[in-house]
């Protein structure tokens, strides 16, 4: 490794152990669980009301979303359900011990009108607030920019710990990437120290898991199993791109359908995980690569979709499974090429092909986003590896891929910003139920 990626190496490291960790659930929904579980871990006793405040985003993102191990969809129930099992020191797994009596009575208090969830008007794009009440005891808490960034418990007016605004305000991890470039991102994923970077292979046990699961029972919008029984008659084929397209959605489609098993996620994102490790992991096996380059395509696939993230948004119109694969295109560019040159024309080429999907909340469809995704990542690989791909002479894309990545993520950062009001507004005035 040269002298200018080793000054990165721990703090690369790092960022990928904090944005690469195990999810039980649609990440939204669980972070408003998560800030229930922590106010009832300071009630102390089981509560009579939750009123809870998220922001825009958030409400978006958890309207249609199953809820793990509960059956059923949407933001109160994540509430309730964290209030009354969730494990508060579990982060996002938060959700992994409920039982079924739990989420009786869980449900017994959305049946009582006990529990409200409204949108509060905020800058924050992440934000979710919890209050208890058992008789005149309350306890409120507030999570903010993170999925798991706790910043304010209150016990009855009463501070018991807060993040002051300014707190940690210099100490941002992702101002690294600032100084790197996509072929940094490359080269250093191809160098650093193996045993350093093993515990990226969990990724691959745990998003595996979730796509058997997919493939086993019917879970969502059933992607993955639908496809698999066309290749049974025919209607597809059984190669490459078929099983990318049906183990990496099966995932997705176990994760939106309430699955009880824990995703691998990537910057805050079950799917976004999902999508960073499974296309990596189809053509792994494929080649039948060493663990090696195994390792090695599956950290880099990681690392790509949080440098590309980290210039977004934390929630934005721009639909991050996109990203996501640009990542997974990177890992499967090495795996078959070992080239730097195939992935930076790849990833230009996705750009121009799937720049425009929109972020309309999680649900059972971010799937379907998925698939097309992962689809559009393989077939990229293929033109780059035939030296063909979208040039910089067309539309958003440049001749140099930073500069390409650049060009979409400010379309996420500003026009795009446009675009998610409408999506919320035309979300919010739908009819429930």
């Amino acid at each position: 490794m040269n002298a200018h990626l080793l000054a990165f190496e721990s703090a690369l490291i790092n960022i990928v152990k904090q944005d690469v960790v195990p999810a039980l659930g649609c990440t939204e929904p669980i972070s408003l669980a998560l800030a229930s579980a922590t106010a009832a871990s300071y009630l102390g006793q089981f509560p009579d009301k939750i009123v809870a405040k998220v922001s825009p985003n958030l409400m978006k993102n958890g309207l249609g979303v199953a809820v793990p191990g509960t059956g059923m969809v949407g933001l109160p129930i994540a509430a309730a359900v964290g209030a009354i099992g969730g494990d508060a020191k579990a982060g996002l797994e938060v959700l992994n011990k409920i039982t079924p009596e739990q989420v009786e009575q869980a449900k017994q208090l959305l049946a009582q009108h006990k529990v409200s969830v409204c949108i509060q008007q905020t800058d924050q794009i992440l934000y979710a607030e919890s209050t208890l009440y058992a008789g005149d005891d309350w306890v409120r808490v507030v999570i903010q920019g993170q999925h798991t960034n706790i910043i304010l418990i209150e016990k009855k007016g009463e501070v018991i710990y807060q993040v002051e605004d300014n707190q940690h305000q210099d100490l941002d991890p992702y101002a690294i990437f600032e100084q790197l470039k996509a072929k940094d991102i490359f080269d250093f994923s191809m160098t650093v120290p193996l045993d350093k970077i093993a515990f990226i292979n969990q990724a691959e046990k745990l998003n595996k898991a979730l796509s058997n699961e997919g493939l086993r029972s019917d879970y969502g919008l059933r992607i993955g199993r639908t496809l698999q029984k066309h290749i049974g008659d025919g209607l597809i084929s059984d190669d490459l791109l078929s099983r990318i397209m049906i183990n990496t959605t099966a995932a997705s489609d176990a994760r939106m359908g309430g699955a009880s098993l824990p995703a691998m996620s990537n910057s805050g994102s079950g799917n976004q995980g999902i999508t960073a490790t499974m296309p990596v992991v189809v053509v792994a096996d494929h080649l039948k690569v060493d663990e090696e380059k195994r390792t090695r395509a599956l950290f880099l696939s990681h690392l790509m979709a949080i440098f590309i993230h980290s210039k977004l948004p934390k929630l934005s119109a721009l639909c991050a499974v996109t990203t996501a694969a640009m990542g997974s295109c990177a890992g499967i560019s090495y795996l078959l090429t070992d080239k730097f040159d195939t992935a930076a024309m790849a990833i230009s080429s996705m750009i121009g092909d799937i720049s425009g999907i929109i972020c309309d909340g999680a649900a059972n469809s971010c799937a379907m986003k998925v698939s097309t995704s992962v689809t559009s990542a393989y077939k990229s690989v293929l033109m780059a590896m035939n030296q063909t791909g979208v040039t910089g002479n067309e539309g958003i894309v440049e001749h140099c891929v930073d500069e390409s990545i650049e060009n979409l993520c400010a379309i996420a950062c500003k026009s795009m910003q446009h675009t998610d009001v409408q999506i919320i507004e035309i979300m919010a005035n739908k009819p429930q139920g």
